[in-house]
């Protein structure tokens, strides 16, 4: 018998042979199925004709309209992150207008400053913010309030009520002046009073908050979706300097209150 000749090997010997071969030629075949589905995967998302709707392309920007998807915190991310992008799709969703940064000092500033007069179907007295509160403006607008005011109302919001963005001051609190500069400072905040509905019915947190009615209920709903898009919502349940307006923030840790 040669050193190649196993004509004669006992049974086990034989099977231990044959186990490192068949891995090898396992992991070959799932490595080849495994391209063939990256690389099918990767057609499907850049041909021209692909099946999938934007909200789930990877490839397709963020849009405000665009059904919310398991990509669209993701895209938002990426559009929050890119001062053009976040431009670009805003001026796709509302009525708004890039200005030139605004600069005043350290502390004060707008640096991916628009003029915004409107989100989706609602009108916005109009005001200069960030981009990035502007775009989350958006994403609530459609995805958060539109939705409440059909469910409750049966009727769409024709306003949201606002009482300002930019404000160079230190933050404000039930124990009094802050070291500590708001995100007001920089247009990252914005502060929202209230809404007028298409039937004409006016709900506003300082009179409706406290309730049981589908006024009290609509607020905490459309508080609640303002959780999901903004990094700080604030409310009346917060604290007192609260009681008629949301504070609506850009960056934050999550706090929802």
């Amino acid at each position: 018998m040669t050193e190649d000749d196993d004509t004669h090997l006992p049974e086990k010997q034989k099977k231990r042979l044959l186990i490192p071969i068949l891995g090898s030629v396992l992991g070959t075949l799932l490595m080849v199925l495994f391209l063939g589905a990256a690389g099918v995967a990767v057609l499907a998302v850049t041909h021209p004709d692909t099946p999938l709707p934007p909200e789930w392309n990877p490839n397709q920007p963020l849009a405000v309209s665009d059904p919310v998807s398991p990509l669209t915190p993701w895209k938002l991310r990426q559009a929050l992150s890119d001062p053009a992008q976040c431009v670009a799709v805003l001026l796709n969703a509302g009525q708004a207008v890039a200005r030139d940064p605004l600069e005043v000092s350290e502390n004060c500033h707008v640096r991916n400053r628009v003029a915004l007069s409107g989100v989706g179907q609602a009108r916005v007295d109009t005001i200069e913010t960030s981009c990035a509160t502007a775009l989350r403006m958006a994403m609530w607008e459609q995805h958060g309030v539109q939705p409440a005011a059909e469910e409750f109302f049966g009727s769409s919001v024709a306003v949201v009520r606002q009482i300002g963005s930019y404000n160079c001051r230190p933050i404000r609190t039930t124990q009094g002046p802050s070291t500590r500069w708001s995100t007001h400072s920089t247009a990252d905040a914005i502060d929202i009073t209230g809404f007028d509905l298409a039937d004409g019915q006016r709900v506003r947190l300082i009179r409706d908050w406290d309730g049981d009615g589908p006024k009290a209920a609509f607020l905490r709903a459309v508080r609640d979706s303002a959780c999901t898009w903004f990094a700080t919502t604030l409310s009346p349940d917060f604290n007192s300097l609260h009681a008629d307006h949301f504070h609506l923030q850009a960056r934050g840790w999550g706090t929802c209150r």
